[in-house]
């Protein structure tokens, strides 16, 4: 490969370096490890600058946070590691994404399984981050330390340089400290299931658990390579700057710049996946109408909903949460289904959605929205759900009208009465189902809001509000009370879950008779496998749609008659 003298190798030196001696120090100097980069030479507003693309895994190499080491964290903001961590879920993405495309460049398949992950993760129509800031602290810009060559085109115009960056001269990171945190984390996991074939039990960057097959280690694979390869991050490196100017870069980087609006943002997010619900099942499917531009004048309402509710309103319903930055496409494809029925029910509730539908119903309060998604979660998904709680999820959706969503409903100026307008026979038993039994104190928020001119307008302090109306809706539609330990106290104890082991039961759909009994304390319907947990669940095996299972299915009582089940339960009232 080298040459050779009288058949051995040929030593690898220059004519130049022919016969000539050379130091310790110049030894040292060739020992000295450098990275090329390849940069455009810039003027910031007149400040010296270079602009270049390096691979993911070399700035997460090269790079630390900005911090004044007597200062501490004073020259940064803190550490946010939730928010690294959601930046390390966008960018396993976008890898993703950078291997798709490096196959394709390639002229290589892609295999199905690339499809499958990218769902599983929740697919966005392009991924990319924003440039990062950094210092080179050991460059002076004004006496350069440093090797470099011109790239120039045959006419001799400058198209840029490579520039040799020693090892020593540290990467400081301005502006995306959690863009590099995250990096380092997506590093990390990369690495470890690369390794060891298996998800991290707990802290991973993804929900994903257990083995990992052929087929998915592959996409782990190619994705580390192209952290390391092919995708890149760019980068801003400004020279020579002090621990002062630094911060004075960070606070202009960041504060002179104008936030996008919270509706504006999901409407363009189409990677989330509760704004992703919203578009799709709300908007296109249901026909709920939304708006960018809130409405102050009721009776300019079109009965449209602002997006940025919307996001709030259901993730609520589908995590028990206040916003939607957690969700994962996986926990909404499956609860998706239960939600879209509950949009449909609010969606048929007179005047929702409505020309003036805000003065038309307190449905179209955000506020009282948030109050169904609550119930919707605590009956189908919190922990503490009871064991009948799709039955009475079932039960909710199918009959809302039935709470009285008008203005005048006394129920919800219930904190505006007197003790003795609290006695109405129309709210009795209302007070057991609200916190303290519904006493004000003094370290509680009972302002609802106020009943004027014959319309209710609930205040802006929504988290305050909702669950209270949450428990209003449980006494009205005789849910369970979440303030009684008993269940003793709770409305429609004995109807709870089917009848007794042996009860026939039936169910004529399409023409045909669906015959079953209760055993074990489930529906076993002839042809249907083992059983089910509730009508609801038998009527959608039947159907496969969801419906009303307590209004399909009749049962044979204790004289031989055949009854209604909705109405079997309700003998119980």
């Amino acid at each position: 490969m080298f040459g050779n003298t009288d058949g051995m190798p040929k030593h690898m030196l220059s004519d130049e370096a022919e016969g000539k001696l050379t130091s310790l120090s110049s030894m040292l100097d060739l020992g000295t490890d450098e990275e090329p980069v390849n940069v455009l030479m810039g003027y910031n507003l007149g400040n010296p600058t270079w602009c270049a693309d390096v691979k993911l895994a070399t700035f997460v190499e090269w790079s630390e946070i900005a911090n004044d080491p007597d200062k501490g964290d004073i020259a940064q903001r803190r550490l946010d590691p939730n928010h690294a961590k959601s930046l390390a879920s966008f960018m396993l993405k976008g890898l993703i994404n950078a291997a798709i495309v490096r196959r394709m460049l390639q002229g290589k398949p892609v295999p199905h399984i690339y499809a499958e992950v990218q769902g599983r993760l929740g697919t966005k129509p392009y991924c990319a981050l924003q440039p990062v800031v950094a210092n080179i602290r050991a460059i002076d810009p004004n006496s350069p330390s440093i090797r470099a060559e011109r790239g120039v085109t045959r006419s001799g115009e400058t198209v840029g340089f490579k520039v040799f960056m020693p090892r020593t001269y540290r990467w400081w990171v301005v502006d995306g400290q959690h863009r590099r945190f995250g990096g380092e984390m997506l590093m990390d996991w990369l690495k470890e299931v690369t390794r060891t074939g298996r998800y991290p039990g707990r802290g991973g960057i993804i929900d994903f658990k257990g083995d990992i097959d052929d087929d998915e280690m592959l996409v782990w694979v190619e994705a580390l390579e192209c952290a390391r390869t092919f995708a890149t991050v760019k980068i801003e490196f400004h020279l020579g700057l002090t621990t002062d100017q630094e911060r004075q870069l960070f606070h202009d980087l960041n504060n002179l710049g104008k936030k996008i609006n919270v509706s504006q943002a999901t409407e363009f997010d189409q990677g989330n996946p509760i704004n992703n619900f919203v578009r799709v099942e709300l908007e296109d499917g249901i026909g709920i109408v939304t708006t960018e531009r809130d409405v102050k004048d009721w009776g300019k309402d079109d009965g449209s909903l602002l997006r940025k509710d919307l996001a709030g309103i259901n993730a609520i319903a589908f995590l028990n949460k206040t916003n939607a930055r957690t969700a994962t496409p996986l926990v909404i494809s499956e609860r998706k289904e239960d939600i879209a029925r509950l949009w449909e029910s609010i969606s048929n509730i007179p005047g929702f959605g409505e020309d003036k539908a805000k003065v038309k119903t307190v449905a179209s309060q955000p506020v009282v929205l948030k109050a169904l998604a609550k119930l919707a979660f605590d009956l189908l998904y919190s922990n503490r759900r009871p064991e009948n709680g799709r039955d009475l999820y079932d039960r909710l959706v199918s009959n809302l009208d039935d709470v009285n969503f008008s203005h005048d409903n006394r129920m919800w100026r219930y904190y505006q009465m007197t003790e003795e307008e609290r006695n109405h026979p129309e709210i009795s038993g209302l007070a057991a189902f609200l916190p303290d039994s519904g006493l004000v104190t003094p370290d509680s928020n009972r302002d609802l809001g106020a009943y004027q001119g014959g319309l209710m307008r609930f205040g802006a302090k929504h988290n305050d509000i909702y669950p209270i109306l949450a428990d209003m809706i449980r006494w009205k539609m005789h849910l369970p009370n979440r303030h009684s330990p008993s269940e003793n106290d709770q409305p429609g104890t004995q109807r709870r879950g089917l009848p007794v082991d042996g009860t026939d039961c039936r169910f004529t759909y399409g023409g045909r008779d669906y015959v079953g009994k209760i055993a074990d304390g489930l529906l076993v319907v002839e042809g249907f496998g083992d059983g089910f947990k509730s009508f609801s669940a038998a009527s959608h095996a039947v159907t496969q749609t969801s419906r009303n299972g307590w209004l399909d299915w009749h049962l044979k009582d204790a004289t031989g008659s055949w009854v209604l089940a909705d109405d079997w339960r309700h003998q119980f009232d």
